[in-house]
């Protein structure tokens, strides 16, 4: 056992090494793409970037949902564990850049991405909660709704962005079109590849230490599959593209939420979202609430005051790690409720428990 753990640990900490290195280097070679196509910084922010960054979690959740046994708890978890990081992440990069001048540089016209990740978010919690059971060739309703939302959403995202500023155009990307399309490309395949031994890691942790898959997938996985939208966020602040950087978070938090379609396609043993734990409810309302306060600062930062700006920036970072406990907390209820149910059943009825 502890020679299978330590293998297990070392492919981890491997694979989370390269998902990070990479995805910072998608976010690089996407915003020189940003402008060699001439798209502009926002828009790429919001989608591309935010695409490229979120391929971690795309990768782990459909290699979760693929292993045998598939791994559906640990999916659903981190596309949610994930929106609540990236929260997390905005609420300390503001902070640490200026809090209210860090929101003032935000364009207004976020409002439009902001409310998409937010209604995305939260009609995953709530598709969760209701468990439909409709489907359509084996992949449920409510993930393709969920996409149709997202596809919707960007299509307003897009029609609304600000026009693009002088700065976006003088910036000297280092690099040819081609090179830049090669480059991201090629980081975005070790992304992809470094998911899928991520995800298969995390599932023999599970196993071995008994930690709920849940847990892990809303706090272990989630941290190391955002990494790379920190990254990007912080590098976007430092050159002063703090509309960037915010774009490429709350772009990340809706896409998210359509890989629970993507993976669905994958997944053969129901519904993926409906594989809801208590651990995912909460980490879901901890998403929303969060996304909703970002959203609040931004779209009242010129009528709010530097104290308070700060003092909610601080309560939000307050209410991840609130919400981090309490899904340990339900994840350890869960395992003694499982150990219980194994307990008492007789051994021949007895089914491995995940």
């Amino acid at each position: 056992m502890g020679g299978d753990l330590a293998v297990a640990l070392a492919v981890f900490a491997g694979s989370a090494g390269l998902v990070i290195f990479c995805g910072a280097k998608l976010a690089v070679y996407g915003d020189a793409l940003a402008t060699l196509t001439g798209w502009g910084r926002l828009f790429v922010g919001s989608l591309l970037v935010a695409l490229a960054t979120s391929l971690p979690e795309l990768a782990t959740n459909i290699t979760a949902v693929r292993l045998d046994p598939p791994n559906p708890e640990l999916a659903v978890g981190n596309v949610l564990g994930a929106n609540m990081l990236n929260m997390f992440t905005l609420s300390m990069v503001a902070l640490a850049f200026g809090g209210k001048r860090f929101i003032e540089k935000v364009a207004p016209e976020q409002g439009y991405l902001i409310l998409v990740a937010a209604v995305m978010t939260s009609a995953a919690v709530i598709f969760g909660a209701f468990k439909m059971d409709f489907e359509l060739w084996q992949v449920g309703l409510s993930s393709v709704v969920l996409l149709a939302i997202f596809v919707v959403g960007m299509k307003v995202v897009y029609e609304t962005r600000p026009a693009g500023s002088e700065d976006d155009e003088e910036v000297d990307p280092g690099m040819t079109l081609k090179k830049a399309w090669f480059l991201f490309g090629l980081v975005s395949a070790g992304v992809v590849v470094a998911g899928v031994f991520l995800a298969w890691s995390t599932d023999e942790i599970a196993d071995i230490t008994g930690v709920a898959s849940s847990t892990l997938g809303i706090l272990a996985v989630s941290f190391v599959t955002t990494m790379p939208e920190a990254a990007s966020t912080i590098a976007a602040a430092r050159i002063g593209a703090f509309d960037l950087g915010v774009a490429g978070l709350y772009g990340s938090c809706a896409f998210n939420v359509t890989i629970l379609f993507y993976a669905d396609i994958f997944y053969r043993g129901g519904i993926l979202g409906n594989q809801t734990e208590p651990a995912h409810f909460a980490a879901g309302g901890v998403a929303i609430a969060l996304i909703l306060a970002g959203g609040v600062l931004i779209l009242a930062r010129n009528r709010i005051k530097k104290t308070i700006i700060a003092a909610v920036l601080a309560l939000m970072a307050s209410t991840y790690i609130a919400g981090a406990a309490a899904v340990i907390a339900l994840g350890t209820s869960e395992d003694d409720e499982d150990g219980q149910a194994k307990a008492t059943t007789p051994a021949s009825l007895q089914l491995p428990l995940k």
